[in-house]
């Protein structure tokens, strides 16, 4: 597929470290591929550790600077962002569904989402207010103050390229902050243009600056960030092992940490559900990216008296979905990210057919005139899943529903929360006391109640448990780049 956009400079492919987009310190090059096709088509700059400790350098001293930017002029910088991303969306979109391979309709979508949280960020940044604590003696005068942590290391995965980088980018720069970040290998290009586009809105030299690299050199690049006593705050979105990984090692320097990790997010329809609706939700929820969302639904559960009718009709709208590359403008699901994906649906779909479960639809890579390509992958329904399955147990990341059969909403909380993560769940009823009690009950981040498209700038975004701490997105998304300080002022 030509990647036509209208703007090739917005393909720097260079990092950007200070005043310099650059190549890496030894010159070597990442390929980046498309996974409709594996083929490579173009390259960016495998970064070291070295790259990242200039871009600490240059982080570190934009900061008095940028910091002591007034709050309405750093909006404005934002908002021009804003302006610029959404003025590219066509080109911006083209990019994400080459390198991602998602639909063009969702690269396109996924802008739009991105540049919503800047445009929110941008508004959030003048109302960064402290407080007047009323002081318990005379003559004293008590303030807590919000301020910037100072330089943030953002570390970004490839499943949102575009969105991912602005939730995090933009509440830092918004805060007075200056950053460091690291986009997935996989889908370096997106970041990288976005980048550019913020320079270009205002964003002094120095106060943004990325670093890509190789799956290989990702721990030099990361750990030198981790090591470094000036990196005050880390922000990444990506695996629980990973996630770890980065708070043992930031607890030598007490980095801030904001950690959105791995999901197994449970989707729940009672007897009393509208079906219809559910099913419509499922198919939001669990289709969109191919199924590779961190919110993605992981274990479907449906109540014995509606579990067949619930089947029949969601057969019927997953059979029908268009596969393909994003040069087919009808298609609903792109390749899944690369070889590496693709072997791990399959392997959770063997093992629950090992285990029991029946293939309803799906279940089977494919390969034909219209998915000429490696990496995609049937739109799939399982029965008869169980917690034993892989599938139950693992995010599958991609376009998979197992379904389980439950008999009682006792059984079936017990299930959902049966689970180390807890980012996302989903349930649907008309039963205004269940609504309630269920609610309640989920050990999640965020629930949706029937309701399947649950993300918006405005709304706080993470998890508990093992699915991390922090929050993304709404006025707590930025507070998680400031911390409070404390000034008593006396002999007045």
């Amino acid at each position: 597929m030509p990647l036509h956009i209208e703007r090739p400079d917005l393909m720097p492919r260079r990092m950007l470290i200070g005043t310099d987009w650059r190549e890496a310190a030894d010159a070597r090059r990442l390929d980046v591929s498309d996974p409709a096709t594996d083929a490579i088509f173009a390259s960016v700059p495998d970064g070291t550790a070295a790259d990242a400790r200039a871009a600490v350098d240059a982080a570190h001293a934009a900061f008095p600077a940028w910091r002591a930017v007034p709050a309405k002029q750093r909006a404005q910088i934002l908002k021009r962002w804003n302006d610029l991303v959404m003025a590219h969306q066509e080109d911006l979109g083209r990019l994400i569904s080459r390198e991602q391979g998602k639909p063009l309709a969702e690269g396109r979508g996924e802008v739009a989402y991105a540049a919503s949280y800047i445009e929110w960020f941008a508004e959030e940044a003048t109302r960064a207010n402290g407080e007047i604590i009323p002081a318990p003696v005379a003559g004293r005068r008590m303030l807590a103050l919000r301020e910037p942590v100072g330089v943030v290391a953002a570390v970004t995965p490839w499943n949102f390229p575009a969105a991912m980088i602005a939730r995090k980018i933009a509440p830092a720069l918004a805060a007075g902050c200056t950053v460091v970040c690291k986009p997935a290998e996989d889908t370096p290009l997106t970041s990288l243009a976005l980048v550019k586009l913020a320079a270009e809105a205002g964003v002094p030299s120095g106060v943004l600056n990325i670093v890509t690299a190789s799956r290989e050199r990702t721990p030099e690049v990361v750990d030198a960030w981790l090591d470094d006593v000036r990196v005050r705050k880390i922000t990444f979105t990506g695996s629980t092992p990973v996630g770890k990984h980065l708070a043992r090692r930031s607890a030598d320097t007490l980095k801030k940490l904001s950690l959105e990790l791995g999901g197994n997010a449970p989707f729940i329809v009672f007897d009393d559900a509208d079906l219809d609706a559910a099913v419509d939700g499922l198919m939001a929820a669990k289709f969109r990216n191919g199924g590779q969302t961190c919110v993605s639904p992981n274990r479907v559960f449906v109540q014995a008296r509606v579990h067949d009718a619930f089947v029949d009709r969601l057969v019927a709208r997953v059979g029908a979905l268009k596969v393909g590359p994003a040069t087919q403008a009808d298609s609903q699901i792109g390749p899944m990210i690369n070889a590496r994906a693709v072997d791990k649906i399959e392997r959770h779909v063997k093992d629950a057919v090992a285990r029991g479960a029946r293939v309803v639809v799906g279940g089977k890579r494919l390969r034909d005139a219209r998915c000429d390509g490696p990496n995609y992958f049937a739109p799939t329904v399982l029965v008869n899943a169980d917690a034993t399955m892989e599938c139950s147990c693992e995010e599958t990341f991609g376009p998979v529903v197992p379904i389980t059969r439950f008999e009682s909403e006792a059984e079936v909380i017990a299930a959902a929360n049966g689970t180390p993560f807890g980012l996302a769940a989903y349930f649907y009823s008309t039963d205004v006391r269940r609504i309630s009690r269920v609610a309640d009950a989920l050990e999640t981040g965020i629930v949706g109640i029937n309701e399947g498209a649950l993300a918006a700038e405005a709304a706080p975004f993470g998890g508990v448990k093992e699915s991390g701490y922090g929050r993304e997105g709404s006025v707590h998304g930025l507070e998680d780049y400031m911390h409070i300080k404390y000034v008593c002022q006396g002999q007045l």
